[in-house]
């Protein structure tokens, strides 16, 4: 079964703000759906085309799950907090499960 995938495109605006109070609810959503980090704002090389300062990607069990998390009360609690303290892009993808080069 393919994995899914939220891959987000964020521009901080309060710092604090976002560490504190959204990245800080993040924890007990992300492990209810399975979620995990991939990448968490690292170092980054804009090689095409345009984009936020900051990425993030979450891998989940499944797409399924990363739309459920996504949809749920709790995550909805937290996403309130990130619009305060940011400008984000957000899309949820379903990986890949087929053959490789």
């Amino acid at each position: 079964m393919a994995k899914g995938y939220w891959i987000a495109l964020v521009e901080v605006k309060n710092p604090d703000g976002y560490k504190n109070e959204y990245v800080a609810a993040l924890p007990a959503v992300l492990k209810k759906f399975g979620g995990r980090y991939v990448t968490r704002g690292g170092q980054t090389s804009l090689v095409e085309g345009s984009a936020k300062s900051r990425a993030v990607i979450l891998e989940f069990p499944s797409y399924q799950a990363a739309m459920d998390c996504y949809k749920s009360p709790e995550y909805a609690k937290a996403k309130a907090l990130r619009a305060a303290y940011a400008e984000s892009d957000l899309i949820v993808i379903e990986g890949y499960d087929g053959p490789q080069p």
